[in-house]
């Protein structure tokens, strides 16, 4: 999934940074959304995942403190060693969600049509 991101981010902005390649900018923007909803989606899944191995992992540590044995050490540690990987990938999730915004408010900007309250001229003053 990571690998996929990636490369999509890539391409978008190849697109961004060469606008003679975009032939219709709304598409574009349509396209983005739809994009962007497919990686929230999967970026909310996996941090309820993450969220829940953080849960059993916290509880193993608690039953450790009272009952200490080998078959809870294992489950510790298969948290431990499971919820890692959880964490990297929600972080590659989020960050490549988040320059997808990016992205988008850029071709907004390009195509002259600007839906950020934030970048709006004379915001705040």
């Amino acid at each position: 999934m990571g690998k996929k991101l990636k490369n999509y981010i890539l391409y978008i902005e190849s697109l961004v940074s060469d606008p003679s390649r975009i032939k219709d900018f709304e598409t574009l923007k349509s396209e983005l959304l739809i994009e962007i909803g497919f990686w929230q989606h999967e970026r909310l899944i996996h941090l309820l995942v993450t969220i829940l191995f953080s849960l059993l992992l916290m509880s193993m540590i608690i039953v450790s403190f009272f009952y200490v044995s080998l078959p809870s050490v294992l489950l510790f540690l298969l948290f431990l060693a499971l919820e890692i990987p959880y964490i990297r990938h929600y972080y590659i999730l989020e960050n490549g969600t988040q320059k997808l915004y990016r992205l988008y408010e850029e071709i907004s900007k390009m195509s002259g049509n600007v839906h950020s309250a934030a970048s709006a001229e004379g915001f705040g003053k």
